[in-house]
């Protein structure tokens, strides 16, 4: 296909469809949105080129994390004329403000899962024990709580353990 005809060339929203994995009601929005603008023939929509590399932004920013406004913000920078500088500079920003913050989620997910495999770790344990070992554990624990109650101690810590 010659360069002209490739910039010529239109989709129709279920071509994008099935080549991004997007539902047409995805489309449907991010054009209500006013991120896409695709040509109208009644009701039937014909993407441009620009509205398939505009898509294909779009869902890769969502994929990274990047809310709606803010993938709006970096595309719409395309066409300041400044050959993208501004574009390119914004979306560097953004892009390293988002790695910081996945690097803090990912260090809250470890911390997670290390919580919850020492919990099945000890859920284990107090399974693998008899049954009569079980109840006597669970009555001096609950012992425990029940004279820090009356001697007044704060065992406020227990609710948010638990929780």
């Amino acid at each position: 296909m010659s360069d002209q005809a490739e910039k010529n060339r239109v989709w129709t929203i279920g071509e994008l469809s099935r080549e991004f994995g997007a539902t047409a009601r995805a489309l449907r929005f991010y054009e209500d949105k006013g991120l896409l603008s695709p040509a109208r023939d009644g009701l039937n929509r014909h993407y441009s080129v620009r509205d398939r590399a505009r898509l294909k932004l779009i869902l890769r920013g969502k994929r990274v994390g990047f809310s709606l406004s803010e993938i709006r913000e970096m595309i719409d920078l395309y066409d300041l004329g400044d050959n993208q500088r501004t574009q390119m500079q914004r979306t560097r920003d953004k892009y390293i403000k988002q790695i910081e913050l996945l690097k803090r989620q990912r260090e809250d997910i470890v911390g997670s899962i290390e919580t919850l495999e020492n919990g099945v770790q000890w859920l284990n344990e107090q399974l693998a024990k008899a049954p009569a070992d079980l109840a006597v554990a669970g009555a001096s624990a609950y012992d425990a709580v029940a004279r820090a109650r009356l001697d007044g101690e704060d065992i406020s810590y227990l609710n948010e353990k638990a929780s």
